[in-house]
């Protein structure tokens, strides 16, 4: 018997893995789920109240537990993690173990404009920063989690990735 097919997106903010991750899930009829989203439904509190009035520690905690939890629970899916999930506690290992990850490498000017454009209020870690401050953070947070993009099974590069082109780079993928 085959095991149902867990594909997780990993990649910076931006990077277009909930857009992406829907479109995936509805042209392979999967199921889409998005960990910040699951984390917010679980806890009853968004994201921004996590980090505000528990910590970031908590908050990786919270989210290692729904990665683990979701990749041993759920039979199969397409799962957006938060951009910094590969990063943390073993998390890269795991998504590695459990499913095809595929990281969505976009540059970061195309990041910039797409969070910029996505209202960056709504994101913690760019709260009150200004434009230098934003593009700053970006090259910082580029230059420390890219070790652990770069794991994933699956390299996906450019600024105008298709759903098309993802799901041929995964069929390719289980042809090799």
């Amino acid at each position: 018997m085959r095991t149902p097919l867990k594909i997780v997106l990993v990649g910076m903010p931006g990077s277009g893995k909930s857009t992406f991750g829907k479109k995936l899930a509805q042209q392979l009829n999967f199921v889409f789920l998005d960990l910040d989203q699951l984390i917010e439904k679980e806890t009853g509190k968004s994201i921004a109240e996590i980090f505000e009035t528990e910590g970031e520690g908590r908050f990786r905690e919270l989210e290692s537990f729904y990665l683990e939890k979701s990749l041993g629970e759920i039979e199969g899916f397409i799962l957006a993690t938060g951009g910094g999930t590969p990063c943390f506690n073993d998390n890269m290992d795991l998504i590695n173990k459990e499913s095809l990850s595929i990281f969505l490498d976009v540059s970061l000017n195309e990041i910039y404009l797409r969070l910029h454009k996505d209202h960056l209020g709504k994101r913690p870690m760019f709260a009150g920063l200004d434009e230098g401050e934003i593009i700053l953070k970006l090259k910082n947070l580029q230059a420390e989690r890219e070790r652990f993009y770069r794991q994933a099974k699956i390299k996906l590069s450019g600024d105008d990735i298709s759903t098309e082109h993802l799901v041929s780079e995964i069929m390719t993928y289980f042809r090799n």
